[in-house]
């Protein structure tokens, strides 16, 4: 498959980093200083009661910072030495095994989802129908469609739903994007998102489940198998069955930047092509760990996202050179009049004018957010959409599983992002969602 390459004299212009650093421009640190300060805790009085689902790695730093604005009720999970782990932390705390029953718990007003990705739409619809506002991690859905009854189902609901994409309330993403929506480098052409690799390995032998792990209900609504200890805590996003590898990981933030910068939170792009640039191993991990996928969008720009490794295991080097201008872990958008690069360690440009002079006539102002747990919290009070609503984590994960579909079919697809569907391929609209191991169904949090 052929993709676009660069010309030499803009891979000259992307090759010469003028300016780089940590450091944000005084103006924009100006501008920050005179918002409103973050959210602050609430009072002993108004402090909301906080549930975890799902008391992994990553759900129990959620729960440390949304602790800061309220109190911890509930804690749930279906492995028996997370729970307990969890609970020597908070003492007072209630402990569960099954979240529907923790939900309907009293004094729990918040739900923090921090389960793996194939479980966190039927969470979340649970929490809604429990009347609960949620902080979920990213990416938000396994589906298409997950997304789409999610979000009618927090919009009837009235609930707040924060999407754990914290690039939303990182200062250095949001000056990217305002420069860039607001024409600083000119009318924008191309966006790279650039993500790590994903794993690559295999085969596994299946083992016995660990003591206290509750595996069926893990696996959820994915088809049943045997134990494997690579498919379940830590590694389980490199499966088809239960995510999209670093696509669906990585690629739900940089994704969602690339979709703020060009102004697209609400839409998509209109074709993609994908190919995998070195093939899983039968019996391994089965998402391919490095790949690209191309983009186009009805505006005219194109959009690439890739992993930016280029040497496989044990030597065996991809024939496919990354793109010239290939940076590091993070988003660069290049238009006519220049570049902007960003990543969590810095924001550059291919000339320092282009973030030093102050944005005095702006056409585009972004919701600016530098808490996100504060933020989120702010808006159960205020009863508003937060910076990364339900909304914007459906249609940026949208992103990464069409070009997810890309790869499995392999072969391009034409996306119609007001419709959410597929043109004209039936095969294609097939993966739109996937068949559900009873009982882990929707009728599961009916």
């Amino acid at each position: 498959m052929n993709f676009p390459r660069l010309s030499r004299r803009a891979l000259l212009r992307s090759s010469a980093v003028i300016l780089a650093g940590a450091a944000l421009p005084a103006w924009h640190e100006a501008e920050a200083a005179d918002r409103p300060a973050p959210t602050t805790p609430l009072s002993a009085n108004d402090r909301p009661g906080i549930l975890l689902v799902g008391c992994g790695g990553m759900g129990s730093h959620d729960l440390s910072l949304a602790a800061k604005f309220g109190d911890v009720v509930g804690l749930c999970d279906l492995d028996q030495t997370r729970l307990a782990k969890a609970a020597s932390l908070y003492p007072k705390a209630r402990t569960f095994a099954d979240f529907r029953e923790a939900m309907h718990a009293p004094g729990t007003h918040v739900v923090i989802n921090g389960t793996p990705d194939h479980w966190h739409t039927l969470v979340n619809l649970a929490a809604v129908r429990a009347g609960l506002d949620i902080y979920s991690e990213k990416p938000l859905t396994l589906t298409i469609d997950e997304g789409k009854r999610l979000v009618k189902a927090v919009r009837a609901g009235k609930r707040v739903l924060q999407t754990g994409s914290q690039q939303r309330s990182d200062k250095r993403f949001r000056l990217a994007c305002e420069l860039v929506r607001n024409g600083r480098i000119g009318r924008l052409r191309h966006v790279l998102t650039s993500l790590p690799s994903g794993q690559h390995g295999g085969p596994f032998a299946s083992s016995p489940v660990p003591a206290g792990l509750d595996w069926d209900r893990w696996q959820g609504q994915t088809p049943t198998v045997d134990y494997v200890t690579q498919r379940c805590h830590g590694s389980f996003r490199y499966w088809w069955d239960y995510s999209a590898g670093t696509l669906t990981d990585w690629g739900a933030h940089h994704n969602d930047i690339a979709l703020w910068g060009m102004g697209l939170e609400d839409s998509g792009p209109v074709s993609t092509h994908a190919e995998a640039l070195l093939a899983p191993i039968p019996g391994g991990f089965s998402f391919p760990s490095t790949y690209r996928v191309e983009y186009a969008y009805a505006n005219g720009v194109t959009h690439t996202c890739q992993t930016v490794v280029t040497e496989g295991p044990a030597g065996n080097v991809i024939t496919e050179p990354p793109l010239p201008g290939q940076m590091a872990n993070g988003v660069k958008f290049t238009g006519t009049d220049g570049w902007i690069f960003v990543s969590r360690l810095k924001i550059e440009a291919s000339d320092p004018e282009i973030l030093r002079e102050p944005l005095v006539r702006r056409t585009v102002n972004l919701a600016a957010s530098d808490n996100h747990m504060g933020n989120f919290f702010g808006c159960i009070r205020s009863r508003r959409d937060p910076v990364a609503h339900v909304g914007i984590g459906h249609r940026s994960v949208s992103v990464c599983h069409i070009g997810a579909i890309a790869l499995r079919l392999g072969r391009p697809l034409k996306w119609n992002p007001a419709r959410e569907e597929f043109t004209g391929d039936a095969e294609a609209n097939r993966w739109l969602a996937r068949a559900q191991r009873a009982p882990y169904d929707y009728a599961h949090v009916a």
